[in-house]
């Protein structure tokens, strides 16, 4: 709400000057607030970042100075900080508050209704096919976990109708106030066991998204996910649910995975919609679609707009992205799968009958098991190339499932890959682990991929 964070005079200090960091940095200076950036990386790996800063922010870097935290009136914390930092437990523990950069700029945005989606899966792709919706006859910013931070909104000033923000655990970790008028759940599967103890944490961590709404106010669901309709169902929030099967009240329902889907809210009977965007082929983009359209009918855009909008989308990078097609062989960059589950995904978008993927996994493993792969490689998996620091326990794990071959780089992967396909094949960079071993992120990952297939003769 517009003031009701006063920042003037105040001792701001943000842990982590990734991209979040440093917007929440430079929305507390413009508030008046006196800001420090902390920082365990050195000034020279953080240079981007300064730049970006500008004048009038105190520099912490190299290391976190317990001081720093405990004299502050305000620590606000980047995604990527866990919240056991001990030096963020000791601001606590005297009383400082700590919030997430989301946090922050939600306190300062003007009234406006929020749409929230997180997930293990899929909140990308829902995320902007929500904006896409919405944009059809609002003025809208959807950032957040996906691109731009919620704080660049509020410094630009730029006057907008609706908000679609893609949220991660991380960042639901460090709210307090934030309440969405619409907030989804789309599933829960294991990912972020570095952080979390359990899935259970994990779990909860993602249903922070509904702990401040209100009566008026929508929790959105999967339907074929339990847990993901308890969490929803625990708060005050009127429930909506998405899945497979017949029409059903306050739910979008697909018949099955031919493309459509039939939505009833509270006004009226079931509509129906057409899937037919190439990018949201496969049951996992429908039942994207279908909470997507949930979000958009809810906040009251019109049926023919949705539709409009579901035909309009044209899909996301890094996401079953189609970089190249190449003598027959289709190479597919879906460096966003960071997890099994996400990989189980894009495998199965591709049809089962006879091996013909070449499958690139590996990275920094999160500890998940590897077996959920197995079912899908008998009928689709050509050969499995391993790449990055948790390459050995793919091959042990994934045994006999496929031929797997060690490629270590991203590089030898794809040069190895061009050699053994052929017409009809298609060449899948679908990782299921993190990119921190090799590459800056996903999305660095995603790009090299297309530049190394590009520049293929």
């Amino acid at each position: 709400m517009e003031g009701s964070l006063r920042l003037a005079g105040q001792r701001v200090l943000v842990v982590g000057l990734a991209r979040s960091g440093a917007a929440a940095a430079r929305l507390a200076r413009a508030r008046g607030a006196r800001v420090t950036v902390t920082d365990r990386r050195a000034a020279t790996e953080l240079a981007p970042a300064l730049r970006e800063l500008g004048d009038g922010v105190d520099l912490a870097l190299g290391g976190h100075d317990r001081a720093d935290f405990t004299r502050a009136d305000l620590v606000v914390v980047s995604p990527g900080v866990p919240l056991a930092l001990p030096e963020i437990q000791e601001a606590r523990r005297q009383g400082v508050p700590v919030m997430a950069e989301v946090e922050l700029a939600a306190r300062l945005l003007p009234e406006v209704p929020i749409v929230g989606i997180t997930g293990t899966n899929g909140k990308s792709t829902t995320t902007a096919l929500t904006g896409e919706l919405l944009a059809r006859d609002r003025r809208v910013f959807v950032g957040g976990n996906l691109g731009t931070p919620l704080a660049e909104l509020v410094l630009a000033g730029r006057p907008v109708d609706a908000v679609v923000l893609e949220l991660s655990s991380f960042q639901l970790e460090g709210i307090e106030r934030f309440r969405p008028t619409v907030a989804a759940l789309l599933n829960i599967t294991p990912d972020h066991l570095d952080r979390y103890r359990d899935v259970e944490e994990y779990a909860l961590a993602k249903a922070r998204l509904f702990a401040n709404q209100q009566p008026d106010d929508w929790a959105i669901a999967n339907a074929r996910d339990p847990r993901t309709v308890a969490l929803a169902g625990s708060s005050r929030a009127r429930l909506a649910t998405f899945g497979f099967g017949p029409p059903a009240p306050r739910a979008a329902r697909a018949p099955g995975p031919g493309g459509e889907l039939w939505l009833a809210t509270c006004e009226g009977g079931a509509e129906r919609y057409e899937v037919r965007s190439r990018a949201l082929r496969g049951r996992h983009n429908l039942e994207n679609a279908m909470a997507a359209a949930l979000c958009a009918r809810v906040l009251g855009v019109p049926g023919r707009e949705v539709q409009a909008g579901l035909d309009a989308f044209r899909g996301l990078p890094h996401r079953l992205e189609l970089v190249r097609e190449r003598a027959g062989v289709e190479w597919v960059n879906d460096s966003k799968a960071t997890n099994v589950d996400s990989t189980v995904v894009g495998l199965s978008a591709f049809p089962a009958g006879r091996p013909h993927v070449v499958l690139i996994l590996g990275g920094r493993g999160k500890r998940a098991p590897y077996a959920p792969l197995r079912p899908l490689f008998q009928e689709r998996v050509k050969v499995v190339l391993t790449i990055g620091e948790d390459a050995p326990t793919v091959e042990r794990e994934l045994a006999g499932a496929a031929p797997i071959e060690a490629a270590g780089t991203l590089a030898a992967a794809i040069e190895r890959a061009a050699a053994l396909t052929g017409p009809g094949d298609v060449v899948l960079l679908s990782p299921a682990c993190a990119s921190y071993d090799q590459f800056r992120s996903y999305e660095h990952r995603g790009e090299t991929f297309r530049q190394l297939v590009e520049a293929l003769p």
